[in-house]
């Protein structure tokens, strides 16, 4: 049994596509069912815990061989073995932020897609077909007014990604029921299948999705902020125990957790600190 953390529940071809991080590795592991050997979804019987769809920052124990197809450009695939899905428990965002990649583009370049032919002239190790990525904003528009789409914006104002689809299948119910993330999010950016749109030229592309969003929360973001600065969590509760005569940020007002998250935000990035986003 394999232990991954789930970060990506997508839409796939009618099915789903699972992924996460094995917190033992640090790796990404993406199961894939040889039911389907051209692109590996996972179908309702396989993935389904107790009748209900994993969930993102679940911890998921699944049985997994130790090698699996890579439809000739993936790296993080092991084909699912025979046995029960499990879950272990539920796993806190900030927990996750040590997983963001300091790359200088996502999955390897600027553009909305990768080509396969780039993929295949790297190191197989090096075939990043999934990334997560803290984004200070996540903007939205709904295309054609049935398809999301979304573009992942630094503190600073530049775009990572412009009009990425979203995948990601509770999201996207949420976001059709009015739900709209006012903070920043850690965000699970994944390869499609290649697919060439009408009157395409060059190689066949692997467009970027957006198969995964979770929302920080402002308890959330005072951990990202002490990270930033430099803060042990013992120097946090000192702060708290002097200002507001409190044990730990649970225990704050809204308008506390608010103030002493802009604090945060007033000071300074600790020396050689590594930003969480790019």
């Amino acid at each position: 049994m394999t232990q991954i953390i789930c970060l990506a529940n997508s839409f796939k071809f009618k099915e789903r596509c699972i992924a996460g991080i094995n917190p033992q590795t640090g790796k990404w592991i993406r199961p894939v069912c040889d039911r389907y050997p051209k692109d590996g979804r996972i179908p309702t019987d396989i993935r389904l815990i107790k009748g209900k769809e994993p969930e993102l920052l679940d911890l998921l124990e699944i049985p997994l061989k130790n090698d699996g197809p890579d439809f000739g450009f993936e790296s993080e695939n092991l084909t699912i073995a025979p046995g029960q899905w499990q879950i272990i428990k539920k796993v806190q965002p900030t927990d996750i932020i040590q997983y963001c990649g300091n790359y200088s583009n996502i999955l390897h370049d600027r553009n909305k897609y990768v080509k396969v032919t780039l993929l295949k002239a790297l190191p197989f190790h090096e075939r990043r077909t999934l990334q997560l990525v803290y984004t200070s904003k996540l903007l939205l528009e709904k295309k054609n007014s049935t398809k999301w789409k979304g573009s992942l914006v630094t503190n600073t104002g530049q775009i990572l990604l412009k009009d990425a689809s979203i995948t990601d299948s509770q999201f996207l119910n949420k976001l059709d029921n009015g739900y709209s993330p006012q903070n920043p999010c850690l965000v699970t950016v994944s390869l499609s299948m290649p697919y060439r749109p009408s009157n395409w030229e060059g190689g066949d592309p692997c467009w970027k999705l957006i198969s995964g969003v979770i929302e920080l929360s402002p308890a959330d973001l005072i951990l990202v902020e002490m990270k930033r600065v430099g803060w042990e969590i013992e120097r946090g509760r000192n702060y708290l125990k002097i200002t507001y005569n409190k044990q730990s940020r649970k225990q704050l007002t809204k308008s506390e957790l608010t103030e002493f998250l802009d604090y945060l935000k007033s000071l300074p990035d600790r020396e050689n600190f590594q930003k969480y986003h790019l």
